[in-house]
């Protein structure tokens, strides 16, 4: 299968670089959705296995530098340079609240139940919303030293896990709006993420990428990479990661022994995002170019838009059936 080429699926429809994305769970129907930050001021909805645009959210009057949809993909979640976060039908693409703030906010994440939001902004603090009761937020936490980049909430809601530009990663007790533990880093964050499970938080800082156990937040190991890393993601069979930076390539690991299986140039710009879709079948990557490319997780393989037409490959496939039956 080395053989095939990769090719990526071209989002287009952003007029300014891509700075995050999100993508829903996979719904009974068997489909999944994506949502995109953009500095052109307008996050995008698409069917998370084609990249279809499905419809964009207006409303905000700067830069989106964050973005959350909830699990079954019925709001989504928006952060930006003027100072809100808004949350929105995903249905309809009607703006339900905007939740004023004192600063540009980086970073928005839905609870697991979607009945509150999480919030992070350049004023160095986070914030929880109670969905129902929006006026104020009900917890604050204070403790970053820098702006901060992202805001997650941990699977069964006890915690928020942060990255700052103050070059660390914080735990924080949802209840008390106390820092819980802490760790360090050398060089700029370029983003975290943490596992479906809440086990692993993959974390892009330098030209590495560092895997932390998330309840302890001590260093299960990292990895080198050729050129500063903006955003990496582990595939939930923590068998592979995907990263990408400043080279405007996109690495692939093999997460149990660090080696590279595979680097993909794609984009003319610099990469400032990349997650691994619900069912792990492709990775997403936004970039300063201004477009989302798909990538596929295992090349060849007929998924989505992709058909496979390398004759070789269907022919050996065609060839194992037959001697199968």
């Amino acid at each position: 299968m080395s053989s095939l080429r990769q090719t990526p699926l071209t989002c287009s429809g952003h007029t300014r670089p891509v700075v995050f994305l999100a993508f829903s769970e996979v719904n009974n129907d068997g489909i999944y959705f994506s949502i995109s930050a953009c500095k052109d001021g307008k996050p995008m909805l698409r069917q998370g296995d084609t990249g279809d645009w499905i419809g964009t959210f207006e409303g905000h009057k700067g830069a989106v530098w964050g973005v959350d949809i909830n699990r079954d993909a019925t709001k989504a979640a928006t952060g930006a340079a003027d100072f809100s976060a808004k949350v929105w039908d995903a249905l309809s693409g009607e703006e339900e609240l905007t939740l004023q703030h004192k600063h540009i906010v980086k970073s928005v994440n839905f609870s697991n139940d979607s009945a509150a939001l999480a919030t992070a902004s350049n004023d160095k603090i986070l914030r929880i919303f109670d969905l129902e009761q929006p006026s104020e937020p009900i917890v604050k936490f204070e403790g970053h030293t820098s702006g901060i980049k992202q805001v997650m909430y941990t699977p069964d809601n006890k915690q928020l896990v942060s990255c700052s530009d103050d070059k660390t990663i914080r735990m924080w007790d949802t209840a008390t709006g106390g820092e819980v533990r802490s760790f360090s880093v050398t060089e700029q964050i370029g983003g975290c993420e943490l596992s479906k499970d809440g086990e692993i938080l993959t974390v892009a800082t330098g030209s590495k990428v560092v895997f932390l156990d998330a309840h302890k937040l001590e260093k299960l190991k990292e990895v080198a990479v050729p050129s500063p890393v903006y955003t990496a993601s582990l595939n939930n069979q923590k068998d592979i990661f995907v990263c990408g930076g400043e080279d405007l390539k996109l690495y692939k690991y093999d997460y149990q022994t660090g080696i590279e299986i595979d680097n993909f140039k794609g984009h003319f710009g610099p990469v400032h995002c990349v997650r691994f879709s619900p069912d792990g079948e492709l990775y997403a990557s936004g970039s300063e170019d201004g477009t989302l490319r798909l990538w596929q997780t295992e090349v060849g393989k007929t998924y989505g838009l992709w058909k496979c037409v390398d004759t070789v490959a269907v022919d050996a496939v065609t060839t194992k059936a037959e001697a199968a039956s």
